[in-house]
C-alpha cells in the first residue's frame, strides 16, 4: 500500500514538474512585441504565416498589369496627448513609491526601473511624427514591392503611371516619401544613392473622403462619440483584475488608470525603443494577452465590424480601387503604348483607413460570419483569451500594415481573363467572398465582394440622420454577452492612429 501511494505521489510530482516546465518554456518563448495591438512594429509580424491557409499559385501565363496599395503610416512617436499621459505617469510612480509599504523587504518587490523613472519623451511639446524606424519600414517595403513586381516598375517614372497619394497628416506623407525612395532607389541622379524626385498628392483633410473618410463622415463621428464611454466600460473588468494583481505583486496602490498607462508605456517601449523588460515586465504573458484583447475589442467596435458605418464610409476608397482596375483592363485591351497608362495607385494613410477597407473586402472573417454580415446581422465579438481569434490588431493594422490588390491578366484562362490577388502585409490572404481563395476572377470579386456594398451611398451613410439610440445600447448588449457589470469613469478621449 505504501509503495502504491509512493508511486502515485511520484507520478503526481512528475506531472506537476512537467506542467511547470511547459509553462516556463511558454513564458520564455513569449515575445511581447507580437502582442501590442495596433502599436506593433511591422517587422515584428510581417513574416508570421497563417499555416491554416494554402495560397493559390499564380499560373505562369498570368502577368500583373496593375497594383493598388492601401498602407498605414510607419512607426510613429507618441502623440502630444500621450506624451502628457506618460509625464503624469512619472509623477504618479513617484507618489506611489512615497506612499508605498515601508521597509526593505517591500522595496525589493518593486522593479528597479520604477525608481527615478522619467518618460523618454519628457520635454517634448509635439508628437506623432514618423520616426526613423518607421522610415525604414516604408523604405524597405518600397524596395520589396519593386523586386516582387518588376513588370509594373520597369519604366521611367511618371506621376500618371505610378500615382502616389497620402492623407495630409505629416506621418502619412512622410511614409509615402520613404516608400517612394525605396521604390525608385537607383532610378535617378540625385545624390550618392541615385534617388529621384516623385510626386505625392494629398487632398484637404476636410474633404478627403478616400483616405480620411473618418474625418469627413459626421454620422461616424457621432456614433463613435456615443460608443466610446461604453467601450471603455467593457475594458474595466480586465483592467481591474490586472490592477489587483499588480497591487499584490508589487505592494503599491495602483489604480485602473495606472495600469492603463503602464500598459501604454509597455507598448511604446517595446515597439519604439525595443525595451521589453521594464513596463512590459510588470505583466505576466497572460495579462499582456488580455490587455491586447481589450485593445483589439475596442478596434473591432469603433473601427471594424462592430458597426456597419465604420466600414461603409470607406466606399469612396473601394470605388476608386475598382475604377482603377477597370481602367487598367480597358488600357490593356486597347493595347495602349507603355508609359501612357497607369500601372500603380499607391496610398498612405491611417489605421482608420486600413481597417475599414479590410472590412469592406471581408478580410479576417469566417465564411459564416461574412454570410451574417451580408444579411446585416451582428457579428460575434473577438473571443477572449485563451481562446484563439482571427481579429488581432497586431495583424490587421500594425504600423505600416497594408493591403495590396494586384490585377492579373491571364489570357489562356477560359473562365476569366482577369484575376485579383489580395495580399495583406505582403502575404496572400483568403477572401471569404471568393470561396476563401486569394486569387479571384475580377468579375467574381466585383459581384461577391464589392457589389453588396454598392446599394449604399457615402452621403446617405454619413449625412443622413441616424438613430443613435440603437448604438447607445451597445454596452448593455456586450456586457450581457461577456457577463460583465461595471461602472464608468476615467473615459479616455478619441485618439487617432
Amino acid at each position: 500500500m505504501r509503495q502504491r501511494i509512493g508511486r502515485k505521489s511520484i507520478c503526481f510530482i512528475i506531472t506537476i514538474l512537467f506542467c511547470c516546465t511547459l509553462h516556463a518554456i511558454a513564458e520564455e518563448s513569449f515575445d511581447v512585441r507580437h502582442h501590442l495591438s495596433t502599436v506593433t512594429r511591422y517587422d515584428a509580424v510581417k513574416d508570421i504565416l497563417d499555416n491554416t491557409f494554402s495560397p493559390t499559385p499564380v499560373p505562369d501565363e498570368c502577368t500583373p498589369i496593375h497594383i493598388n496599395l492601401v498602407a498605414r503610416h510607419g512607426t510613429r512617436a507618441p502623440t502630444k496627448k500621450r506624451i502628457k499621459e506618460l509625464d503624469n505617469l512619472a509623477i504618479r510612480l513617484k507618489l506611489l513609491l512615497q506612499n508605498g509599504e515601508s521597509g526593505k523587504k517591500s522595496l525589493e518587490k518593486i522593479p528597479a526601473w520604477v525608481h527615478d523613472w522619467q518618460s523618454p519623451w519628457v520635454g517634448k511639446v509635439k508628437g506623432g511624427e514618423l520616426i526613423s524606424e518607421g522610415e525604414d519600414e516604408l523604405y524597405n517595403f518600397g524596395v520589396r514591392i519593386r523586386e516582387r513586381f518588376p513588370e509594373l516598375f520597369n519604366e521611367d517614372y511618371h506621376p500618371d503611371v505610378h500615382v502616389m497619394k497620402s492623407s495630409q497628416i505629416p506621418r502619412a506623407s512622410a511614409s509615402a516619401v520613404a516608400f517612394g525612395m525605396g521604390l525608385f532607389s537607383g532610378k535617378g541622379k540625385l545624390g550618392p544613392g541615385n534617388h529621384r524626385a516623385f510626386a505625392v498628392i494629398s487632398e484637404s483633410r476636410a474633404s478627403d473622403v478616400q483616405l480620411r473618410f473618418h474625418d469627413c463622415c459626421q454620422n461616424y463621428k457621432t456614433l463613435r462619440k456615443s460608443k466610446q464611454p461604453e467601450v471603455q466600460k467593457l475594458k474595466y473588468p480586465i483592467l481591474d483584475d490586472i490592477t489587483a494583481a499588480l497591487r499584490n505583486r508589487y505592494g503599491l496602490n495602483f489604480t485602473r488608470q495606472d495600469t492603463s498607462s503602464i500598459w501604454f508605456l509597455c507598448k511604446e517601449e517595446a515597439s519604439l525603443l525595443n525595451i521589453t523588460n521594464q513596463a512590459c515586465g510588470m505583466f505576466t504573458s497572460s495579462e499582456v494577452k488580455l490587455l491586447e484583447w481589450t485593445d483589439d475589442l475596442e478596434m473591432f467596435i469603433l473601427k471594424g465590424y462592430g458597426n456597419a458605418t465604420n466600414y461603409r464610409m470607406g466606399l469612396p476608397l473601394l470605388n476608386d480601387v475598382i475604377q482603377s482596375m477597370e481602367q487598367a483592363i480597358k488600357d490593356k485591351e486597347e493595347a495602349r503604348a507603355p508609359g501612357s497608362y497607369e500601372k500603380a495607385r499607391l496610398r498612405f494613410a491611417h489605421a482608420e483607413t486600413l481597417v475599414p477597407f479590410s472590412c469592406l473586402m471581408g478580410l479576417f472573417l469566417k465564411r459564416s460570419d461574412l454570410e451574417k454580415l451580408l444579411r446585416e446581422e451582428s457579428l460575434p465579438f473577438p473571443p477572449k483569451p485563451p481562446q484563439k481569434r482571427i481579429w488581432k490588431g497586431s495583424m490587421v493594422a500594425p504600423f505600416a500594415g497594408n493591403n495590396i490588390i494586384v490585377l492579373f491578366s491571364c489570357p489562356k484562362k477560359t473562365s476569366s481573363q482577369y484575376f485579383v490577388k489580395v495580399l495583406h502585409n505582403e502575404k496572400p490572404i483568403p477572401l471569404p467572398g471568393c470561396d476563401n481563395s486569394d486569387f479571384c476572377p475580377f468579375e467574381v470579386f466585383k459581384e461577391k465582394i464589392v457589389a453588396p456594398h454598392l446599394k449604399y451611398d457615402y452621403n446617405s451613410i454619413c449625412d443622413k440622420e441616424i438613430e443613435v439610440g440603437e448604438n447607445l445600447s451597445l454596452a448593455g448588449k456586450l456586457a450581457k454577452w461577456f457577463g460583465w457589470h461595471s461602472s464608468a469613469s476615467n473615459v479616455s478621449p478619441k485618439e487617432e492612429f
